[in-house]
Order: structure tokens, then sequence, then C-alpha cells
């Protein structure tokens, strides 16, 4: 099926009554994660250490507790927490902790990931604001929503060079060559910082949900909109990157 067939020709606004607040709650996972790895790498949760029962756990993260054992599932993936069954079951802190990633020899400083953030929070949802003032029409919106669409049925595996290539031309249909230049800059910082931790699935999934909410937006020519969506977007990356890094702001 082609890309235009896929798009609709005038592509559904977001809900107008919603606002950026569906997004928001779209990162529920990412902020979760990222503060029990915080609490982990703070030491309020100390390697061979018990965390609270998940009632109580939940209840102090404000969060519901369905989002909050699919937090933990993926920290038991990723090494960080093992949950056991039993009479002295729960959810234990692993001992020692598993390495980020064996590839990567050096973790990145907190100011290094500050510093990285802070530029991609500047720069993308400028992008993104020009690029719906733009509101690309015929094959240049063709193929921005084909770059969504793509990430929709990829592997966790070919996901990051798909999702650099959408966050690439938007940049690119701002229609400023030097936005587009600091963008694709920062990407390759970004991805090196990414390379540091682990995918997750339902990460992943969200990413896909934000991404088509951006693309309608800038196919509506919703500049405000375009912004704040992609603000949240990259939040939540940005809360991984803390969590996994051990950088807080």
């Amino acid at each position: 099926m082609s890309p235009e067939r896929d798009r609709p020709s005038s592509p559904p606004q977001p809900p107008a009554a919603s606002g950026v607040a569906p997004v928001r709650f779209g990162n529920v996972f990412e902020e979760t994660m990222a503060h029990l790895l915080q609490q982990i790498r703070l030491g309020q949760y100390p390697p061979g250490g018990k965390l609270p029962p998940e009632r109580e756990l939940a209840a102090s993260l404000r969060v519901s507790r369905t989002s909050l054992r699919e937090a933990l599932s993926h920290l038991q993936t990723a090494g960080f927490v093992s949950i056991r069954r039993g009479r002295y079951g729960g959810t234990y802190v692993s001992d020692p902790p598993p390495a980020i990633d064996s590839r990567v020899t050096a973790l990145p400083d907190r100011a290094e990931v500050e510093d990285v953030l802070t530029i991609r929070g500047i720069v993308e949802p400028a992008a993104a604001r020009l690029a719906a003032e733009q509101q690309p029409t015929g094959e240049s919106a063709d193929h921005l929503w084909a770059a969504h669409l793509a990430l929709r049925d990829v592997s966790v595996e070919q996901y990051r060079p798909l999702d650099s290539r959408l966050h690439l031309m938007i940049a690119d249909l701002s229609g400023a060559p030097s936005v587009a230049k600091v963008v694709a800059d920062v990407r390759s910082r970004v991805n090196t910082l990414l390379d540091c931790i682990p995918l997750l699935q339902p990460n992943l999934v969200h990413s896909c949900d934000q991404h088509e909410a951006i693309v309608r937006a800038i196919l509506n020519g919703e500049a405000q909109q375009a912004h704040d969506l992609m603000v949240d977007h990259l939040d939540g990356s940005a809360a991984l990157l803390r969590g996994f890094l051990g950088s807080s702001t």
C-alpha cells in the first residue's frame, strides 16, 4: 500500500481538548523507569535490597499497578532487579547491578548528558514548529508520513536508524539549513548516549504514537502543537537517559 493511500488526504487532528496531556500520559512508562533507576543508583534501594510492596510503591509513584509492573518487568529483563515468588517473594535489586552495555567502555558524565539533552530540547521542538509553519504537501508530506509508518513495522534492532531518519526529515522540512545541521549534529551525540541503554519495547510503542501525533500536527500546519508534542516526546527519552546513566535534573 502506498504512503499516499495510507495517509489520509486531510490527516485528522489530535483532539483539540486534549492538548499535550495524552502524550504526557504516554510517558508514564519512561518516567516510572527513570524514577526507579534513580532510586537504585542513589542507594535508596541498595544492591540485594527489597523494594517496597507493589501497592505501596505504585501509590508513592502515583502510577497504576499495571504501569509499575510493566516497568519492573523490563528492569528485570535488563538485569537491574529480580522478581522472586513464594513466602519471601518480592522485587529485589540485583547485586551487583549490571553494566549498562558491555560495548560501552566509558559512560558519559552528568554534564555531558545534560548538555546534549539541553541543546536537543531547544533545537528539535523549534525544527518541528518551523516544519509545521511550512506545512509540507505533495511528495514531502508523503515521505514524512511514510517515514513514520516505517517505524511501526521494524524490529527493535532496526528502530534507532529509522527513528533518526524521521527526526532528521522533520529538521530538513524546517526550511532552515542551519537548524537541520544542528539537529543532525545533536542527533549523532544523542545516539551515542542511547547506545548505552537497552531498547525497551513499550518505550518504542509510545514513541511511535508520539511520532504520529507530531507528524499529523506538522501536516496540519499546527506549529505550536508540533512544538509542544516534540517537547513531550523528548522528555520521555530524556527521562530514560537520566535514569539509566545516573543523571538528574
